[in-house]
């Protein structure tokens, strides 16, 4: 059964002029989840540039440089909800030189959906999006095939991109990858069954959305609880109350369970959870509660309660598949701050392993230099212990960035292998 309140995440990604704008704005237009007023200024807008009937691109195109270009430059995020589900969007740019703005886009998607121009097919653009989609961990992949209209809807032209993309996804680790042939512009298979594709028996986009399973996308096996703060109340009804509030990074926590507190390691048993003035039983990812324990033990902000029989790794030595952000290269040996779940330490890089080729996915171990969307595998040493899984197990603990201390700029986000 769906949980009609549960939140998806999906984003979009795409080359340029493949129409992701405007599948978002049809999207939006046919769900009716656009206001009147938002409307009216589209339609506007749209007759003065001398188009026919609505721009559906103009609803995402934010920046005023996005709508004289015609082009999405940051990343733009749309909320809409049907009756079975809540939806955020994020609409990434296609451009190389934005790079960056897809992996922060696409973080903490649930699902990537990736459009192929049916007239061109998988080009260098749409390996680049799956290869960040596979990097980032994305449970969920729809290969939207767009311009279906502009190929007469020829299913051979789109049981022949799906095999091209089959045989890139297949060298990389993405778990769910699903295909519909569509027309954004028109309307076909976005969100009502298109009359023109007879041939294709499976769902709409909207409908594919609403119905995905990602209840399991949440790493339900390995309980992680980092402390963001101890709450001492100390009036008359708590007086002796101290409480580890923080956000289940995942897993789950039940009432006598044993604890481990790391990194110092002393064990205890969970006395009680709380979520505002209620006592729960039990608390999951990513619920965020204040626990207490049996034991007076000395617990702080940076710390992480974990299940005494599954601990994650405490280490200062970390490889890291880096992406930089920021438009200054990286400073050789230079001291970063590393933000890792509330966890904050000093930290180094140590070492340029290689970087990707975003163009051919190849690895270059003779350029170390890490500039502006550069995607590359470092050694980074920290002053104390983090607490550790690998992203491929738990996308919460398995991330962090890096922030300049002089600039207080994230310059770089990045995922432990």
């Amino acid at each position: 059964m769906l949980d009609n309140n549960q939140l998806l995440r999906f984003t979009t990604a795409g080359s340029v002029d493949d129409g992701k704008s405007t599948l978002i704005g049809r999207l939006l237009y046919d769900s009716k989840s656009i206001f009147e007023d938002q409307l009216q200024s589209i339609e506007t807008t749209s007759k003065k540039k001398g188009h026919e009937g609505v721009d559906l691109a103009l609803f995402t195109d934010g920046l005023r440089d996005e709508r004289e270009q015609g082009i999405t430059i940051d990343v733009a995020y749309r909320y809409f909800t049907t009756p079975k589900r809540k939806f955020i969007i994020a609409d990434t740019p296609g451009h190389i030189q934005y790079t960056r703005n897809m992996v922060t886009g696409a973080s903490t998607a649930n699902v990537a959906t990736i459009l192929v121009d049916a007239r061109h097919g998988v080009i260098e653009q749409t390996k680049r999006h799956a290869f960040i989609a596979s990097l980032l961990n994305i449970p969920h992949v729809i290969v939207c095939v767009n311009k279906m209209d502009l190929v007469d809807f020829s299913e051979e032209v789109f049981n022949d991109i799906v095999s091209q993309f089959e045989e890139i996804s297949s060298k990389m680790l993405i778990k769910d990858v699903r295909f519909i042939p569509m027309s954004a512009l028109l309307g076909d298979n976005v969100v009502n069954k298109s009359e023109n594709m007879s041939w294709y028996q499976g769902a709409p986009m909207l409908n594919m959305l609403e119905t995905m399973h990602i209840s399991s996308d949440v790493n339900k096996i390995d309980a992680r609880f980092p402390v963001q703060t101890v709450l001492r109340p100390q009036n008359e009804s708590y007086r002796d109350y101290r409480g580890y509030a923080g956000r289940i990074a995942s897993g789950v926590f039940r009432v006598g369970d044993e604890v481990t507190v790391m990194p110092s390691g002393f064990t205890s048993v969970i006395k009680s959870i709380n979520l505002n003035d209620q006592d729960l039983e039990e608390a999951f990812a990513p619920m965020s509660v204040a626990m207490t324990l049996e034991d007076d033990i000395d617990i702080s902000r940076g710390d992480m309660i974990v299940r005494s029989n599954n601990k994650p790794e405490a280490t200062q030595d970390l490889e890291v598949m880096l992406c930089w952000l920021n438009n200054s290269p990286a400073k050789p040996r230079a001291k970063y701050t590393i933000k890792h779940t509330s966890n904050d330490q000093k930290a180094m890089i140590k070492e340029v392993i290689y970087k990707i080729d975003i163009n051919t996915l190849g690895r270059n171990e003779d350029d170390k230099d890490l500039k502006m969307n550069d995607i590359s595998k470092v050694k980074i040493r920290t002053t104390k212990p983090l607490m550790i899984d690998d992203y491929r197990e738990n996308r919460t603990t398995g991330s962090l960035i890096l922030v300049d201390d002089d600039t207080n700029e994230t310059v770089a986000a990045g995922m432990i292998v």
